[in-house]
């Protein structure tokens, strides 16, 4: 393994809430109708040159006059080249949208119980570390022949226990998980003690994978006057794939299942990845 103890990091941001009481479009005072994560994957050696290729991007939008780069904040014409800087990286992104309208009302007394009082946004974050860490692993076994080890960043927000997703991830890997689920969380790459939340601003990595996370919450918010696909699709170059496929890899739409949930705008970036929608 290399001096600095692991191979890969896993810099994971966030757009819109994993709010369920009320839930937008259905209520106009609720939460953000999508919950989308995304985690951009970096090698160990790469990770110091985040900011290199983070203030690259600023200076080429010339986006010089905060200290932060907040990727909802640029013109459209910055989000495209930002975007396509991002895509020319050597890293790879994953990105789970979770569309909220079926779960508004929706409680998880058995989670409540346990003292998991954000078991929603636990769950999302599961569907994240199941494709990273089965790529990582795959990538590790390819490159060394052994299962590399995996740094995972969260960009800390108010209200979320990254102790709670934690002690969830421990519950899974102590319980097990039924064998005809094909998705589990890998830990074989995974060390608690290589798992921290800091501040968006304080790694550069993070402010990149807000990019991410930002391109593709604005490709599926269409209530938002700022709804545009061309910012996520401009990812495609590094949106992680399993046997050729976006779907279900690097790209996760859920609930899977959804097809007249969804309208026709939103289904557009999610077509773009492979997804196939069929009337019902």
């Amino acid at each position: 393994m290399s001096e600095i103890e692991y191979d890969y990091v896993l810099f994971i941001d966030e757009a819109g809430d994993d709010g369920l009481k009320k839930v937008m479009p259905i209520d106009k005072d609720g939460s953000s109708e999508w919950l989308v994560l995304s985690g951009l994957l970096v090698r160990a050696e790469d990770e110091g040159r985040c900011r290199e290729w983070l203030d690259s991007i600023r200076t080429d939008i010339d986006a010089l006059q905060s200290g932060v780069l907040h990727f909802r904040k640029l013109s459209p014409s910055k989000k495209i080249r930002a975007a396509e800087m991002l895509s020319e990286l050597p890293v790879r992104c994953f990105t789970v949208c979770s569309n909220k309208k079926n779960m508004r009302g929706y409680n998880n007394p058995r989670a409540a119980q346990a003292g998991s009082k954000q078991w929603f946004y636990n769950w999302v974050v599961r569907v994240l570390m199941e494709r990273a860490t089965t790529f990582c692993l795959n990538n590790s076994m390819r490159r060394f022949g052994r299962p590399g080890k995996m740094k995972v960043l969260f960009s800390s927000r108010g209200g979320h226990s990254y102790g709670q997703t934690k002690a969830y991830w421990e519950k899974l890997r102590v319980g097990g998980r039924p064998l005809l689920d094909r998705r589990q969380i890998r830990f074989e790459v995974l060390s608690y003690r290589l798992v921290d939340y800091v501040p968006h601003y304080l790694h550069a990595g993070l402010q990149l994978a807000d990019l991410s996370a930002s391109a593709f919450y604005q490709a599926v918010d269409t209530n938002s006057t700022k709804w545009a696909i061309d910012y996520a699709k401009m990812l495609t170059p590094i949106v992680a794939r399993a046997n050729g496929s976006f779907t279900d890899m690097g790209i996760v739409l859920q609930p899977h299942w959804i097809d007249s949930g969804l309208n026709s705008e939103q289904k557009l970036i999610f077509q773009h990845f492979g997804y196939k929608f069929y009337n019902k």
